[in-house]
């Protein structure tokens, strides 16, 4: 659980440095959105999906990048100085996020 929360900073903060749709202000602004984030995909995004299950099939999984922008949008709704610039940029940065976390747990489950 921490070490997932620790790719996910990272990963958060990775993506404020290299795409300019989303912005935070602080490391401790962006570990709290982590911390949002987690929670989010633990609680709302599985009803989420579960409620939009028909279109998600009619689109072959396509429509889970749009669920995972709206949890990104959510979650900087909810955290002071976590910034998304618009659905675009919600979109782009949760692609990025999931990659980079992806392949950091790799990195880290190859390792141990």
């Amino acid at each position: 659980m921490l070490l997932r929360l620790i790719l996910t900073t990272l990963a958060i903060l990775l993506v404020t440095k290299v795409y300019g749709g989303i912005q935070v202000d602080s490391v401790t602004t962006a570990v709290i959105a982590a911390v949002v984030l987690g929670l989010i995909n633990m609680i709302v995004r599985p009803v989420i999906v579960l409620l939009t299950l028909p279109i998600s099939m009619l689109t072959l999984g396509l429509f889970l990048l749009v669920i995972n922008a709206g949890m990104l949008s959510l979650a900087a709704w909810l955290v002071n100085g976590f910034e998304v610039g618009g659905f675009w940029d919600a979109l782009i940065a949760s692609f990025i996020i999931s990659v980079v976390v992806a392949l950091l747990n790799g990195l880290v489950r190859s390792r141990s």
